[in-house]
């Protein structure tokens, strides 16, 4: 027998193996978990019906240790920070966080125990609340110069602008329709940031956005802040929309970039890279990594998955099996009440954990991610793939910070 037969042989007896477990899963209620806890097996020795027919066998994606530190000491100033994946790239590239500004206290928490140096205002030590302008001017004030002679970086909440937010709504809820600039609170934001920047005069400026925001009302809202902006002295680019799959990331992801500067530079966005398959990094992970936990599936969802061909949806969970061939699909964060639907592993039919999502976004494994497993999916999903961030801050720091 050769080796490929005898590999056939050993997948055919798992599966047949899978097979009997399920069914005992099936007649005690659907306890997969306690089945699979009873004969040794984890949820990670499952497999599908079709499997290991796609590998990953290029290169690598791009890491956080990829990039050269560009700049020294640069000051930093993030709105919106969230878990902090815009921070971490422009970090790597040289730049220095004085202040981080985030109202949610969880990913403050986040914040805080992977950077404990970086001045977070945000609970329980402060509101971090960008729509208080009087509140941030106070705490910014004593930290920086006006003009600053650094950059701010922002990205108001997008689920208002986001497409994919809305394809989680029911088409007869209010929430269906991109109400954007409309919304009661994140709809404004844009332009309490705006405020922000006039203010303080940052010699570079970043708008960090889902595309959907460079459309909505047909471009008007957003053209109403560049507007503004230029009457401050700034020169506005125009807005640029990058894949992070170009970038070496792996997954495709747009986010829409809006850069402004007080100087003469000229920002052109980063060279594209070749593509990176998902399989890249999600194929044996290491052992006692955080926030690695998976879910506990029932008999009958598992029976469902194990069946889906790559790239294919399972209706019912709305969940897809990603292709290790090529970038997974979008990591998507959840609503303010619930956590997002990971992927489906290419090999292992079952969603992807924390730390493989945060795999996908290019976040250092050694990255922790605080609070309910919900919640750690919505840091992850709402953050800017640090890679994709190290990219915008080299080409920014070559443009704008003086680089030989």
């Amino acid at each position: 027998m050769t080796t490929a037969q005898l590999k056939s042989r050993v997948r055919e007896m798992d599966l047949a193996r899978q097979d009997a477990l399920l069914v005992q899963a099936d007649k005690a209620g659907g306890d997969l978990a306690s089945v699979l806890d009873a004969s040794g097996w984890t949820y990670d020795d499952l497999t599908y019906a079709k499997s290991k027919k796609k590998i990953w066998k290029s290169g690598k994606p791009t890491g956080l240790k990829d990039f050269k530190r560009l700049v020294d000491g640069v000051p930093l100033v993030s709105f919106f920070t969230g878990c902090g994946g815009m921070d971490l790239g422009f970090e790597q590239v040289g730049f220095e966080n004085v202040a981080a500004f985030e109202y949610n206290e969880i990913f403050c928490r986040t914040l805080r125990k992977n950077r404990p140096s970086w001045k977070v205002f945000g609970p329980p030590f402060g509101s971090g609340d960008v729509s208080k302008y009087d509140d941030v001017v106070e705490a910014l004030e004593p930290l920086i110069e006006t003009p600053f002679d650094g950059i701010f970086v922002g990205g108001p909440p997008c689920q208002p602008f986001s497409i994919a937010a809305n394809q989680r709504f029911s088409r007869s809820g209010e929430n269906f329709k991109r109400v954007g600039f409309a919304h009661e609170k994140n709809g404004s934001l844009l332009f309490d940031y705006v405020k922000l920047v006039i203010r303080f005069k940052p010699k570079v400026f970043v708008v960090e956005n889902v595309p959907g925001l460079r459309d909505l009302d047909g471009g008007a809202q957003l053209a109403a802040a560049i507007k503004l902006l230029e009457e401050a002295g700034y020169n506005v680019n125009k807005p640029t929309v990058l894949n992070a799959a170009d970038y070496g990331v792996p997954q495709y992801r747009e986010r829409l970039f809006v850069v402004g500067s007080r100087t003469n530079g000229e920002f052109k966005a980063p060279p594209a890279k070749d593509h990176v398959g998902c399989g890249s990094v999600l194929n044996k992970l290491p052992n006692g990594l955080p926030n690695h936990e998976t879910r506990s599936h029932k008999a009958g969802s598992i029976e469902r998955y194990m069946r889906l061909n790559y790239g294919q949806r399972d209706q019912l969970g709305r969940v897809d099996r990603l292709d290790p061939t090529l970038p997974s699909k979008t990591v998507i964060a959840g609503g303010t009440n619930g956590g997002g639907r990971s992927h489906l592993h290419p090999e292992i039919p079952r969603t992807l954990s924390v730390r493989e999502c945060a795999r996908l976004q290019t976040f250092p494994d050694d990255y922790v991610f605080l609070g309910p497993t919900a919640r750690q999916f919505t840091q992850v999903g709402n953050a800017v793939p640090p890679v994709l961030a190290a990219s915008l801050a080299t080409s920014l720091a070559r443009a704008y910070f003086n680089l030989s």
